[in-house]
């Protein structure tokens, strides 16, 4: 047992983290009903965690780096058990948000360190099942936060959607001080202020920018300096890292070959099946049954209950299953080991950063059509069919991108000679 103990950590940091994102959507109702909050202060209640997460996750990356993984994690682990104590007693919108924001970091905290810390203590058959079990983990998680948050909400109250994660929390924190071991990057710069200063600000003013669209429109004053005041910080983000000997993302993690691109997408969830299979068909598969999913949910009418969405739950569960962690095995592995925490933390801050701009924009579409139960089942159709859209255009992105041509079988070779070193 003691051997499997990490995963048992990590996994359960995992699912808190992918949940709590998801599980809150099926309780705003609730909220709103008790704190009498309007429409944009419920899409902060979501986006102020999923955006401090995006945000802050790659400067926790690096902070694990130096000052050791499995000490952020527990850091991040007790700041999310506070945080989530908080949320359950805020007394008002206001102190909800602030809540979600510092659950947010220690989210951030915990998930620059999951994929990590499996990294350093599995090797070998153990570290394909690891990172196995870590994506089923994921998946679940995806399907299960709907469903968990509508029956808590339903017999218990909003609030326990949040005091359900400290039990979890605390037995977390248990398999990490009982099992895990600390590991950190051999040498350590100065941590890189300017490059979390100017990231924090671009992410924070965009996704600000298209929340505000969704009330003001998108050719509203306040929403276009939103996006410019993102777009520069973002280009100082990247002129500062381009120029600091310590940065917190190394842009030179980008610079692979196509058969590290490839190794990108084979993951090692499904284990040595994957390595005769085309990378393709592997990610093109997930973004598939994701867009399945999206639109067996899509059929909601004023008088459904939550089982008409269930079917799709399933189907979209399995395939972010299938996608969302099986790149974290193979990125790792093509970065130096000491730097596995920035690699992870960058996978992760892109991986919630499209969170929370996707909970922006598809939250401009729902607004439209919130007022009434046939109005709410009209915006959540809509925007179920967008995103099942947008998964299948990424799926035939994938699918193109990827086809075969006359070097495929030399690239297949090396994906496979990597994915074989991975299993080793």
């Amino acid at each position: 047992m003691r051997k499997w103990s990490p995963l048992i950590a990590v996994s359960l940091g995992t699912f808190l983290l992918l949940v709590d994102v998801l599980i809150v959507v099926v309780a705003l109702p609730a909220i709103s009903d008790d704190f009498r909050a309007d429409y944009a202060d419920l899409q902060w209640v979501i986006d102020g965690y999923a955006l401090s997460l995006a945000a802050l996750v790659l400067g926790a990356g690096s902070l694990a780096d130096r000052f050791g993984r499995r000490r952020i994690y527990l850091i991040g682990i007790g700041i999310f058990t506070i945080s989530s104590l908080l949320c359950a007693v805020a007394p008002n919108e206001q102190a909800l948000i602030a809540a979600r924001i510092l659950q947010g970091l220690g989210g951030a905290a915990m998930f620059a360190c999951t994929a990590t810390l499996l990294n350093f203590t599995y090797q070998g058959r153990d570290r394909g099942v690891a990172f196995g079990v870590w994506g089923a983990v994921s998946g679940v998680a995806a399907a299960a936060g709907p469903l968990a948050g509508g029956l808590l909400t339903e017999h218990f109250g909003w609030r326990w959607v949040f005091l359900i994660n400290l039990p979890v929390c605390l037995v977390a924190i248990w398999f990490t001080v009982r099992g895990v071991s600390e590991s950190r990057a051999p040498r350590g710069g100065r941590f890189d202020l300017p490059g979390t200063i100017s990231f924090t600000g671009a992410a924070a003013a965009l996704t600000y920018g298209m929340i505000r669209a969704g009330d003001a429109g998108w050719t509203d004053g306040v929403t276009l300096a939103a996006f410019a005041t993102g777009l520069v910080a973002l280009v100082l983000f990247l002129l500062a890292e381009a120029r600091s000997d310590h940065p917190m993302l190394d842009l030179t993690l980008f610079r692979l070959p196509m058969a590290a691109a490839a190794a990108l997408i084979v993951g090692a969830s499904t284990g040595r099946l994957l390595q005769r299979i085309a990378p393709r068909w592997t990610v093109g598969l997930g973004l598939l049954l994701i867009a399945a999913g999206d639109l067996l949910q899509a059929r909601t009418g004023p008088d459904s209950t939550g089982a008409i969405l269930i079917p799709g739950l399933i189907v979209a569960g399995l395939g972010v299953g299938c996608v969302l962690p099986t790149n974290a095995s193979a990125v790792l592995a093509e970065v130096p080991r000491e730097r596995s925490g920035m690699a992870g933390g960058a996978l992760n801050t892109f991986r919630q950063l499209g969170l929370a701009f996707g909970v922006a924009v598809f939250g401009t579409v729902f607004t439209d059509r919130h007022g009434s139960p046939a109005g709410f089942a009209d915006g959540l159709n809509a925007t179920l069919l967008i995103a099942s859209g947008t998964a299948l255009a990424g799926a035939i992105l994938v699918l193109v991108l990827l086809r075969k041509d006359r070097q495929e079988a030399n690239t297949a070779a090396r994906t496979r000679s990597v994915a074989r070193r991975t299993f080793s």
